[in-house]
Formats: C-alpha cells, sequence, structure tokens
C-alpha cells in the first residue's frame, strides 16, 4: 500500500473537504473546529491538563513520558479501535492536534505500530487557523459580493438558496437574523462560524469570478459577528432589493417561524414539552424587543400571539397569527429598515419581485 505523505495543502484540504481526525481534547475542539473534522482526542480534558502543566515545569521529555504513563492498555485500545474506525470510513483524511506536533505524532505513531499509515497535517489547527483568517482577509479585498435586501418577511433567504452563487450566511450561522430568527439548535461558536464562512468564500471564489450574493445582514447574525473584513465589504456592496407583497410577506414569516417550526419542537422533545417550549420561545423573543415595542404595543402583541398560540397548538389554526405578524412587519421592522435602507439609496442596482430579481441576477452574473 502506498504510504500517503504528510501534507500542508490547506487549500485543497478545504476545497475538498477532506476529513480529518482532530486529536485535541474535547475542550479545544468546542472552541473552534472545522466543518470536516470529527474529534477523536489522544488525551481527554483532565490528561491534557496534566500533560501541559507537566510540559511547561519540567520539560518535553517528561510530558512525554507522563502521557504515555496516563495512556492505560485500555485507553491505548480504546483510542486506536476509534482511530482505525475513522480510517477506514475516510481513507483519504489526515489527523492533526494543535500545532502539528507532540499529539499528532505519538497518535500517527500509535496507529502506525497497529499496523495503518495515517498522514498528519503539518502546523496542525493552529496553522489552518490562521490561513483561513487571512484567506478570508485577502478575499474581501476583491470579493464581487452583491447584497440581496429587503424588508423582514419578503423571502430572501429563499432567493439565496435559488441563486447558483451564492453565500447562505443565516444558514452558516443557524439563525434567521431576526429576534425571532432563533432555530432549534444551538448556533456554532464564533471560531467555527469564521472557519465555515472563510471555507464558503474560498469555494465560490475558486469556481468563478463573477458576482456572489449574500443576504443582506448586520453585524450580528443571532450571537455570532460576521468578521470586520467582511463587514466593511457588505457595507460597500451594491444592493439588489426583492420587493414582496405584505400578503406574501405575512405568509412566508407564518411558515418559517411558525407552521414549519413547530413540528420540530414536538419531535425533539415530544407533544407537550414541545408546545410549552415552542410556546416558550414565540414569547420570549417577543419580550426581548420589548423595550423597542413600548409598553402599550407590546401588550397588544403579547395578547395575539398568546391568543394565538392556544389555536395553534391546540387546534392546529395558524390563522391567528396573521394579525400580530402583520402589526410587527409593518409598525417594527418596515420602519426600522426604511430608516436603513434611506442612508443606501445610491448603492441599490436593481428593485423587483422575486421572479424578477432571479432573472436579473442570471444576467447579471453573465454580463
Amino acid at each position: 500500500m502506498t504510504i500517503r505523505p504528510d501534507t500542508e495543502h490547506y487549500r485543497e484540504l478545504f476545497l475538498n473537504d477532506v476529513p480529518m481526525m482532530d486529536m485535541r481534547a474535547p475542550v479545544e475542539f468546542n472552541k473552534g473546529a472545522f466543518p470536516c473534522s470529527e474529534n477523536i482526542p489522544l488525551l481527554d480534558d483532565k490528561q491534557r491538563e496534566a500533560v501541559g502543566t507537566c510540559y511547561k515545569q519540567k520539560g518535553q521529555d517528561e510530558a512525554i513520558a507522563l502521557g504515555w504513563q496516563l495512556a492505560t492498555p485500555e485507553i491505548r485500545e480504546q483510542r486506536i479501535v476509534a482511530w482505525q474506525d475513522f480510517i477506514q470510513r475516510h481513507p483519504e483524511g489526515y489527523l492533526y492536534c494543535f500545532r502539528g506536533g507532540l499529539r499528532s505524532r505519538l497518535s500517527q505513531q500509535l496507529v502506525g505500530e497497529a499496523g495503518t499509515a495515517y498522514p498528519l497535517v503539518a502546523g496542525g489547527y493552529k496553522a489552518m487557523r490562521r490561513f483561513l483568517i487571512d484567506e478570508l482577509d485577502q478575499q474581501c479585498e476583491t470579493l464581487p459580493l452583491t447584497l440581496v435586501s429587503g424588508r423582514t418577511g419578503s423571502g430572501k433567504t429563499l432567493v439565496i438558496h435559488e441563486l447558483a452563487h451564492a453565500l447562505d450566511l443565516e444558514g452558516l450561522a443557524n439563525h434567521r437574523g431576526s429576534a425571532f430568527g432563533r432555530q432549534i439548535q444551538p448556533q456554532p461558536c464564533q471560531i467555527d462560524f469564521e472557519n465555515s464562512l472563510s471555507i464558503a468564500v474560498m469555494k465560490q471564489c475558486a469556481q468563478h469570478q463573477q458576482p456572489i450574493f449574500a443576504e443582506d445582514e448586520g453585524r450580528m447574525i443571532g450571537g455570532v459577528t460576521l468578521p470586520m473584513h467582511f463587514i466593511e465589504l457588505m457595507q460597500k456592496s451594491p444592493l439588489a432589493v426583492l420587493e414582496t407583497p405584505i400578503a406574501e410577506r405575512i405568509d412566508i414569516v407564518l411558515a418559517d417561524y411558525i407552521t414549519e417550526a413547530y413540528p420540530q419542537y414536538t419531535a425533539k422533545y415530544g407533544e407537550e414539552e414541545g408546545a410549552e417550549k415552542f410556546r416558550e420561545q414565540i414569547l420570549g423573543n417577543l419580550s426581548r424587543i420589548r423595550k423597542r415595542l413600548g409598553g402599550e404595543r407590546f401588550t397588544q402583541l403579547h395578547a395575539e400571539f398568546s391568543e394565538a398560540l392556544d389555536a395553534f397548538i391546540n387546534n392546529n389554526d395558524a390563522e391567528g397569527f396573521r394579525v400580530g405578524i402583520q402589526m410587527l412587519l409593518t409598525d417594527y421592522y418596515d420602519p426600522m429598515y426604511d430608516y436603513q435602507q434611506g442612508q443606501r439609496e445610491g448603492r441599490v442596482v436593481f428593485r423587483g419581485e422575486r421572479a424578477e430579481l432571479l432573472q436579473w441576477a442570471e444576467a447579471y452574473s453573465m454580463a
């Protein structure tokens, strides 16, 4: 069998979604990793801490000795079985640790002694993370970005999904961007989001040099923040404004946040607990914008949504949400959008409804 060499071709790893075995401790992996990586650590969190302390106090040789001491025969066997399973599933993959040093080479040695040669990523996590940061910063200098703008509920995400060359920022952030945009699954951590964004941009740029579309977003998407250079790029990018009638916007919001969201709660938590968590989610989102709504409007909307939730959960009737959704759109979201849009009129390159925008975008991309 041909032994594959170690690699430092980070771009190829990310462009080709090459599977990678992350040998770092779980606490490190949870703070930031890569989309195609799987955490099968050499040391658990406590063992890593002990070895790290030993390294600082007594040096590398003592740290290595402690590592072998902690890695009992039973633990080694468990690790090797897990690593070999990954290798069998991903023979084209690689392994890495934080800097491509001690842990990855020890893991590589153990795997090799078990009869399997598996290459590592030179420089490890730190080098790949640095590569993705620098790559995104460089791409932002020339990225031909065009933003799909429009009022809340106009269907911007639906348009993004239909465009051939687009970045789904809300998909990467696992959040719909508004006060009601929290998803049932948690958002990625900040580093994971930045890594995924950099890889997505890299893939788009590798495909072509024509305009790349993204949804018009603020600095934050839920709890994650767009990188500074990407924000600066968005602030000067042209805008394609999606115009959608209010009745259609209500339909879109009703589907996104109510009728398509609720089954996810009941599937995860069961009927009774799912219904309660869904109610808490909707009313909790409303409470988070209470100050901006004002006391009287908040009280009215809270009553509207509470009554609508009762009818929906008990009778599967979602029509009661329409009044409250329209109030939120016309009285809360639209005035904010109109103010913001008034500051950037000179950047608008298109206005139109969904079919018109998709047709325009196709011609715009080929120009």
